[in-house]
């Protein structure tokens, strides 16, 4: 009983803090952005270019031409501006891959909501498609990021406009609503997220609508191509991503899964999982980039 009301009492923390966040950020007008990252992690060379009024990184390893190019969506709840683990991430994935990361700095809620990141990263992708060939860019996100990845190509192949060669997801946020009954089980093993401040923060995201571009697991997926999502089984996000999967192959679509016990929300990003299953999931990312 004692554990129960602790466990409780956890919840309702950060249900107010969160919630006190909220507020904080609507009222005060307070814009967090993702800044450079400082030098002492600093390994790539990284431009910064201006794009409707937001930053747009550009990682490439440090003199090195490079071939492939990657728009990296970061994570964070839809909430949050991309953290020093991004920053490493991203850098290692440029150098280990001799890519140039794109990485736009996409407006935050509770100030902004989804319309607000779509007018940026729909334009960006139009701009990146008409002067990079598609079999040499991929799409890939994180988290929130991942959601926001899948929603645009979903939006992007409903306009006719070239899709990239490979869409790769990183324990994506498919549904803010988290209405997946399954959801609650895996919740019991997730030792990060937590369901009810999730939903929260997706509802500032939202608006108050309810559309494909917020909940991207309800999109049509049938013009898109070789997806891949890496998750792990202690993520709350995880049954969702197997809904995607049934989704997908009732409209003539393979999605590949990459799956990992006992790794826990964007393991190889964050680290917070044995090293071996790191390691492990951070090489299957470059072996499906490379193929």
């Amino acid at each position: 009983m004692k554990k129960k009301l602790k466990i409780i009492s956890i919840l309702i923390i950060f249900t107010i803090l969160i919630a006190f966040r909220l507020v904080i950020s609507y009222y005060f007008g307070y814009d967090r952005e993702t800044i450079e990252p400082d030098d002492e992690i600093r390994i790539c060379n990284i431009n910064v270019e201006n794009f409707k009024d937001r930053k747009v990184f550009y990682v490439e390893p440090n003199d090195t031409k490079t071939d492939l190019n990657i728009l990296y969506f970061h994570g964070g709840s839809y909430m949050a501006e991309a953290t020093k683990d991004h920053w490493e991430f991203i850098q290692k994935l440029a150098i280990d891959l001799n890519a140039t990361v794109i990485m736009p700095d996409y407006p935050l809620a509770p100030k902004s909501n989804y319309k607000d990141v779509y007018d940026i990263v729909e334009p960006l992708y139009k701009d990146l498609i008409s002067n990079i060939e598609n079999e040499k860019l991929i799409v890939m996100g994180d988290s929130a990021g991942g959601g926001l990845a899948l929603g645009l190509m979903e939006k992007i192949s409903s306009e006719d406009i070239d899709i990239p060669n490979k869409i790769v997801l990183i324990s994506p946020w498919l549904d803010v609503r988290l209405k997946n009954p399954n959801i609650d089980e895996v919740q019991k093993r997730d030792k990060q997220l937590n369901k009810d401040t999730l939903v929260l923060a997706g509802i500032t995201y939202s608006n108050g609508d309810d559309n494909y571009l917020i909940n991207p697991i309800e999109g049509d997926l049938s013009k898109l191509k070789e997806i891949t999502v890496f998750i792990g089984t202690d993520d709350i996000l995880n049954p969702d991503v197997h809904l995607l999967q049934e989704k997908a192959k009732e409209q003539g679509i393979d999605i590949e899964i990459k799956e990992y016990e006992k790794a826990g929300h964007i393991w190889f990003i964050e680290k917070n999982t044995e090293k071996e299953i790191i390691d492990k999931g951070y090489q299957d990312l470059l072996d499906v980039i490379n193929k």
